[in-house]
């Protein structure tokens, strides 16, 4: 009985803990919004910056305890002073802003990190990503998600997609990471970051047999969580998610319009 009340708590309190998250909202500007906007995090949508929003889904979730946030310092401090909890001044390197995003909470086991430029975001969809990584533990959780859903619940958004053998998927812009790994996994991070939206050299980076079976659509996701493990030594977890939510970004002008849409600005 004490066996069967001890799972029970342990289950209780997985669906309960909370983490710590970080927030990249640095400077990666392409010159597609206008020379008035040089950072994407402070873009206006109905009276909020975009990544305002992000920082209330991750307070709305009641699933955060702490937040740290990497971007221009004193800009950020104008409207976020007092809801996060860390404030980090920018590098122009994503992967060294990571590092230093993680620095606050690098004696825990999960993180979440979350990019700033996902408006659409909201509590419920943070709580359940948290979750299913907490359901399927690894060093690395990414969500996927099925391009049918994406088109179904977002028509307008322009994705990239990877065919897979279980579909074809787009990738999210959060994921759950522990950050003891980080350090070791640096110079294929920094091949992925570089990659992020080219398919066929992520392909590259596994190596031909992969890249043959991603041609033919026969990559299967437990293959990439395997390869994972024999380049990093990590465990590594596709989570598929039925939020796109955590998946469509705001890149381009035209995303910036279908956003206000979406989030019924007036």
């Amino acid at each position: 009985m004490n066996k069967i009340l001890m799972l029970i708590e342990r289950g209780v309190g997985r669906k309960m803990a909370k983490v710590k998250a970080v927030i990249l909202a640095g400077d990666s500007y392409k010159g597609e919004f206008g020379a008035d906007i040089n950072n994407k995090s402070f873009i206006e949508i109905g009276g909020k910056w975009i990544v305002e929003y992000v920082v209330d889904a991750l307070r709305d979730s009641n699933r955060i305890d702490g937040i740290s946030i990497v971007g221009p310092v004193n800009k950020l401090k104008e409207r976020l002073e007092g809801r996060v909890d860390h404030f980090i001044q920018e590098d122009k390197d994503l992967f060294i802003n990571l590092q230093k995003g993680l620095l606050p909470f690098i004696d825990q086991d999960f993180v979440l990190v979350v990019t700033s430029d996902i408006p659409m975001l909201n509590g419920e969809v943070v709580a359940d990503f948290i979750q299913r990584c907490f359901d399927q533990p690894a060093d690395l959780c990414y969500p996927i998600v099925d391009k049918r859903v994406n088109h179904k619940l977002y028509p307008g958004f322009i994705r990239t997609y990877v065919k897979l053998k279980e579909g074809t998927f787009t990738g999210g812009n959060i994921l759950g990471l522990n950050p003891k790994v980080v350090k070791s996994c640096e110079e294929f991070a920094r091949a992925i970051i570089d990659n992020r939206k080219k398919p066929w050299e992520l392909g590259k980076l596994l190596g031909t047999k992969f890249l043959i079976l991603l041609a033919m659509g026969k990559l299967s996701i437990s293959h990439l969580e395997q390869r994972f493990f024999e380049l990093l030594g990590i465990k590594a977890r596709a989570i598929i998610s039925p939020y796109p939510e955590l998946a469509n970004d705001v890149d381009k002008p035209e995303d910036i319009k279908l956003a206000k849409y979406y989030l019924k600005e007036d």
